[in-house]
């Protein structure tokens, strides 16, 4: 149970996590009993822990409510350019803890949960995540809105309300298992339907060319009923509104059906409808065409344009008239940001309006579509990109097919006029790829349709200014946003004992402002920082040691160094290099047991594409090494693997802060930036990585000396893939790996069945785009430095205190102010809306009849 605070912890009274006052701990109190009471009918003696939870969260939540209504108030007077975040996937995790924090009611709430006798851990644990996203796409867009909150933009995320959520992972007998993810079944306190801003969203028909224009006919309508949560700022009574669609069949839905007689058959059929909601697709950096998905991509973009058109045209304050009847100020009211190419429909869908519906002529209609646009793009991997068949677009949206053609014709006919007679360029830069299925090219519809590309670390976004000719002809469009991570979550909320330490030695200021922690690096030669924060680190490890104990019956040495690969399984991400490392420890170890070995235990997680064979065959070997290695008596406590089943948000909250040794080993060239890498530097771990994504950015801000870098950089790949990559040179050359990859190949971690990694091996010789042989040699020496440094505990703690000092860029903070500045052209806002129970100064009057907030 959560013990209350201590005089000391009193006096300090520090804000970053709230100011406990009798007042306010009374209060919350009171909320917590009433809703107990009245909202879940319970009494005391009955009452479960779910009911605890939430009566917690109900009473948190009416501290959000006012504020919600405080801040669309404010926004409707204001009329500020609104941004518009779109994306398919938002990686939220759980709630309360974050809304506490922004609120600055954790401790409050703390003493409040312990004086009514209950544990406010215990009541955390019992939220679901809401799992609305596979990994970093996903998890990003739930750290920009927090960050968008928090510097006060008039900011909205739009996606989908899955029904279920990304799979949850159960692991039987070292095989991956799905199982449905029904998050919703509890109910979710946060959300708020929202029936009044239903709204239609057509498929299928044909479309009619008429004298008055081009119509799109005979379509069948799925309703979008909205769903908002609200998403507070980090104590600035700022709380913005994430609206999430849910897809609903019309009365009349297959009621043709019904007028013969099948009556039973139209309402079943009405879960085709509904099914567009229901379900997340589980692939991460895998592209799939399925009509349900394009159905997915298409039911958001088409339900958020009309409710952005319809807030645009609203009424300004205190008038009783629509008041933008014309859209030549649109790009300067709004901004879309497409997160990758899996809400590019919208650009076409916005033509579709501005031409058909609100009779803009095209060139008019073009050019503010552009200046709306801005498109990011998430990863150079072949098999991501969105190619969608140009069949399965005419039969869903015929007429958003002819307008992606119209867009091609115009672009081509540019493009032969600046390069005559370059007929590949054409065919290189075409929206429409030729030969075989004729395929619409997303990202290429994105960068034309857009004013502005960027990709989401340095050496990422020069790659794809590389590789694609549009660079060359517009250069100025495409830019550099490095991903960045929000530290309310990724350090308030998951290692309060670093946070409050950080706060005594430089101040509070440096939530809202990362950069701050540069301060820090007065202090790396501070002996008793340094064994402050070592504390703070073994603390962590410890509390994580028990859990695992507690979950996986493993005893976990919690001196031993936390070597951790946590992330979606993927062969570009490499942990089958790793595994290799693990299985190298092992020999060694049994080849001289004596002989000192620094202690490991070697964590790994993820999830793999429950149809992604070879993802599913690296976790059914990790589990297999895990068990050979786990029950060893020659190995005891030296080295112990653990599989981490289910990784998901709030997992990562608890395994970040334990972690001594952060896993980045993808291959040069093939990680868009990560935001894992940047999670655990700012919460103590050193990172081993190679030179790929944001690790090349973290490497110059902490300097190289200050991570473990290794193996080949982009121009070495590079180099490799001319000459030609040759696993069986390596095989031959290092015996460590040779005798690895037999004990793979021969069946000795798994002597029930042989032959049962043998695919993973003819892999690695003859289809390994990922190179893991290449980078092993250098991989294994670099652990040995690793290991090394880690006998040295002062030594290993300076350069951690480097590592954190230099975090600073990596806030999502830093990133959105770069979005707001380069991309949205809009101010963030320092203003503080007063809170419900302060005068808004006169402005609480002139709301029209009293209403509450527009949505």
């Amino acid at each position: 149970m959560s013990r209350p605070l201590s005089d000391q912890e009193r006096r300090k009274q520090i804000s970053i996590r709230g100011i406990v006052g009798a007042e306010n701990v009374a209060e919350l109190k009171r909320g917590f009993n009433r809703h107990l009471h009245f909202t879940l009918v319970k009494d005391r003696n009955v009452a479960t822990p779910r009911d605890y939870y939430f009566a917690l969260a109900h009473t948190v939540r009416d501290h959000l409510v006012g504020r919600w209504i405080r801040t669309q108030q404010y926004y409707y007077e204001r009329d500020p350019k609104r941004i518009y975040y779109l994306s398919l996937e938002f990686y939220m995790g759980r709630t309360l803890q974050n809304t506490m924090i922004n609120l600055g009611l954790q401790n409050a709430c703390d003493e409040a949960v312990y004086q009514l006798g209950l544990d406010i851990e215990e009541l955390e644990e019992i939220e679901e995540d809401a799992g609305l996203g596979n990994g970093g796409l996903g998890r990003l867009a739930a750290c920009f809105l927090d960050s968008m909150a928090t510097l006060g933009l008039a900011a909205y995320g739009y996606g989908i309300r899955y029904e279920y959520g990304i799979f949850n992972q159960k692991i039987r007998n070292g095989w991956q298992v799905e199982e449905a993810d029904d998050w919703l079944r509890h109910g979710n306190p946060w959300e708020k339907a929202r029936p009044e801003y239903m709204l239609p969203v057509h498929f299928y028909g044909r479309v009619e060319h008429t004298a008055n224009g081009t119509k799109w006919v005979d379509t069948q309508v799925v309703l979008a009923l909205p769903y908002d949560t609200p998403v507070p700022g980090y104590m600035n009574n700022t709380v913005n509104t994430m609206r999430l669609w849910s897809a609903r069949a019309p009365n009349d839905f297959n009621l043709r059906d019904f007028n013969v007689g099948d009556y039973i058959q139209a309402v079943l059929d009405r879960n085709l409808a509904e099914n567009i909601s229901r379900v997340l697709y589980p692939n991460d950096n895998f592209f799939e065409g399925k009509e349900l998905r394009l159905k997915q991509e298409y039911f958001v973009v088409a339900a958020t344009l009309q409710d952005i058109i319809r807030r645009f045209k609203a009424s300004k304050f205190g008038s009783t008239e629509s008041v933008r009847t014309v859209f030549d100020s649109f790009p300067d009211q709004v901004a879309i940001q497409l997160n990758d190419t899996h809400p590019a429909m919208a650009i076409p869908e916005l033509m579709r309006i501005f031409v058909d519906i609100e009779k803009l002529p095209w060139s008019k209609a073009w050019d503010i579509t552009k200046q709306t646009f801005a498109y990011t793009n998430h990863t150079v991997l072949p098999e991501a990109l969105e190619r969608w068949p140009v069949d399965l677009v005419e039969k869903l949206l015929p007429r958003h097919l002819e307008i992606i053609y119209e867009i091609n014709q115009r672009h081509l006919d540019h493009i032969a006029f600046l390069f005559p007679n370059d007929v590949d360029r054409l065919r290189r830069m075409s929206l429409i790829e030729e030969g075989g299925t004729k395929r619409i090219n997303m990202a290429h519809l994105c960068i034309v349709g857009s004013h502005a590309v960027n990709g989401v670390a340095k050496i990422h976004s020069e790659i794809v200014k590389s590789e694609v000719d549009f660079a060359e002809l517009e250069p100025d469009k495409f830019q550099n946003k490095t991903n960045g991570i929000t530290p309310r979550r990724w350090l308030l909320l998951c290692n309060p004992g670093l946070a409050e330490l950080i706060a005594e030695k430089i101040g509070e200021d440096y939530v809202r402002d990362l950069s701050q922690l540069a301060k820090l690096h007065e202090f790396v030669d501070d002996d008793l920082f340094i064994r402050e924060v070592a504390k703070v680190k073994q603390e962590n490890k410890v509390k994580f040691a028990l859990y695992l104990e507690k979950e996986y019956k493993v005893k976990i040495n919690p001196s031993s160094m936390f070597d951790v690969h946590v992330k979606r399984i993927h062969e570009y991400k490499r942990q089958l290099m790793n595994c290799l490392h693990i299985i190298t420890m092992y020999n060694r170890i049994k080849r001289d047991p004596v002989k000192l070995f620094v202690p490991r235990t070697v964590i790994i997680g993820g999830k793999a594409a429950p149809g992604y064979h070879m993802a599913k065959m690296i976790i059914k070997l990790i589990n297999a090494v895990a068990q050979v290695v786990n029950n060893d008596p020659v190995v005891g406590s030296k080295l112990k693997v653990i599989f981490l089943e289910n990784y998901r948000v709030s997992l990562a909250e608890k395994v970040i802060p334990a972690t001594d040794l952060s896993e980045q080993i993808s291959t040069a060239g093939t990680e868009a930036s990560g935001t894992g890498n940047m999670k655990f530097m700012l919460n103590g771990a050193l990172t081993i990585g190679t030179m790929d994504g944001a690790n090349v950015e973290m490497a110059e801000e902490a300097g190289e000396e200050n991570l473990f870098i290794f193996g080949m950089r982009v121009e070495d790949v590079a180099e490799l893939d001319k000459d030609g990559y040759n696993a069986q040179q390596y095989y031959d050359r290092l015996p460590e790996l040779k005798q690895a990859v037999d004990q793979i190949r021969s069946g000795f971690f798994s002597s029930d069945e042989p032959d049962l990694f043998r695919d993973v091996v003819d892999m690695l010789f003859h289809h390994d785009r990922f190179k893991v042989f290449a980078d092993y040699e250098a991989y294994v020496k670099c652990q040995e430095k690793v290991s090394e440094l880690y006998l040295n505990s002062k030594a290993w703690t300076k350069m951690v205190i480097r590592n954190i000092a230099a975090a600073g860029k990596f806030s999502s903070d830093r990133t959105i102010k770069e979005y707001a500045r380069d991309i949205w052209h809009v101010e963030p806002s320092d203003l503080k809306i007063p809170p419900p129970n302060e005068p808004r100064e006169g402005a609480e009057d002139r709301t029209p009849n009293g209403t509450a907030a527009r949505a």
